[in-house]
């Protein structure tokens, strides 16, 4: 079993994000303890925050003192309701939680089924709850309630990390957030991108996706990123991930960081010829998308393409796992650009690209690999098909997370707007 704890300053967001899994059927209260109880044993978020209220109103400086806990058992185990709430019991015990008023929720909405606990860190006298070694407690008392009641543990699992490794996601699986995160910790340290959008098509050839997004708290932008999985048409499939439950390396200030180097790092260099010269030569001696797409593969390019709903080409963008770089189209030079390969294969105009002899005095001037593509692509993208049959998976990437998003992908944000609604109106 995994614990995952969570600490913010809206209680009313964590109290809204399970009571709309109840709402929707995916989920139910469960359990309460010292919670104000209600005739009908219906709660609302009002009157279950009404229970947490003096506890916040004592809060002294706790910056974040509403807890939002998940219990995670394997997908193996079959737990009922009644050892849920002696495992939430135990746990909020143990954890030295168990004085504090907590509402335990149990969520359906996944083959995983899990429980919710929100409760808060601080005292009657608002003072904070001790939360020395919190990790290493949490884990100690999982292994305890493995043991207790028979769970599979969660250590046991731990061999089989390596074999997850740079695999391409699989959503139909339940440790989505496992097989992410086995990809993205590592894409930065073999890989050179510039944008979020060059990342994304690095990205899509292990079934992910990343989409930027923004809210506004306390008058302030705050932009944060969320990861999903693709499904084999590229489509989202599964609710989206925040970065920060990856690690600080996988947020958009560590990306950002990554651009700026990556930038840097590629502006004298002599990759960027030579993989002109390589999408030259395949454009020129092809004339159709698949075997543009085959003629690069064949040498170590992966070409990841964005098209609308209309088939127009919008976007296109290359991988070059021999110089481990990626590179938009328009990155390169307009003769690169998404209109000049719709033209090409849509509209059957042949673009005016250089010819391969006209770059070999660049490609002479610039220190290169005598072999351009002697060098076996990196093992990280061994899985690729060398027949070009990702091609439906490569052909779709980006937009498409806004509409996946649902009520599940800002808890904070949530939370903000119900405040709002209701703060009272001053005085005149």
């Amino acid at each position: 079993m995994i614990a995952k704890i969570g600490r913010s300053s809206n209680l009313y967001g964590a109290l809204e994000y399970n009571q709309l899994k109840v709402q929707k059927e995916k989920g139910q209260v469960l359990f309460t303890s010292r919670i104000i109880e209600t005739a009908s044993g219906i709660y609302s978020t009002a009157q279950l925050a009404r229970s947490f209220e003096p506890y916040l109103l004592a809060n002294r400086n706790t910056e974040k003192p509403v807890l939002h806990i998940s219990l995670n058992p394997d997908p193996k185990d079959s737990v009922s309701d009644e050892r849920f709430i002696a495992m939430a019991e135990e746990y909020m015990r143990e954890m030295g939680y168990v004085q504090q008023p907590f509402a335990v929720f149990k969520h359906t909405d996944i083959d995983r089924t899990h429980i919710h606990i929100v409760s808060v860190c601080v005292d009657e006298k608002g003072k904070k709850i001790s939360d020395k070694f919190e990790k290493r407690k949490s884990m100690d008392v999982c292994r305890e309630l493995e043991r207790k009641y028979g769970l599979i543990a969660a250590e046991d699992k731990g061999h089989k990390r390596e074999d997850k490794i740079f695999n391409p996601v699989d959503y139909r699986k339940d440790d989505i957030k496992s097989q992410i995160g086995s990809v993205i910790r590592c894409l930065q340290q073999y890989y050179q991108f510039q944008t979020l959008g060059e990342y994304n098509a690095l990205l899509s050839l292990f079934n992910i996706t990343v989409e930027k997004v923004e809210s506004h708290l306390h008058g302030k932008i705050r932009q944060g990123l969320f990861y999903m999985p693709l499904n084999e048409n590229g489509e989202g499939a599964g609710h989206p991930i925040k970065a920060s439950l990856f690690g600080r390396n996988s947020c958009l200030p560590a990306l950002e960081l990554h651009f700026a180097r990556s930038k840097e790092a590629l502006s004298d260099n002599g990759t960027k010829v030579s993989l002109k010269k390589a999408i030259t030569t395949a454009i020129q001696s092809t004339d159709n998308q698949k075997d543009f797409k085959m003629q690069l593969t064949k040498q170590g390019i992966n070409t990841v393409i964005r098209v609308n709903d209309s088939g127009r080409i919008y976007g296109i963008t290359f991988v070059d796992h021999n110089s481990r770089t990626v590179w938009n189209g328009s990155r390169l030079g307009k003769e690169f650009s998404a209109n000049v390969f719709n033209d090409c294969w849509n509209n059957a105009i042949k673009s005016e690209i250089k010819a391969s002899g006209q770059l070999q005095s660049k490609v002479s001037k610039i220190k290169v690999m005598e072999d351009l593509f002697a060098e076996k692509p990196h093992q990280l993208f061994d899985f690729l098909n060398i027949d070009g049959q990702q091609d439906g998976l490569l052909e779709t990437l980006g937009g498409i997370l806004p509409d996946a998003l649902g009520e599940d992908f800002n808890e904070q944000a949530l939370g903000t707007k119900i405040k709002k609604k209701r703060r009272p109106k001053k005085d005149k």
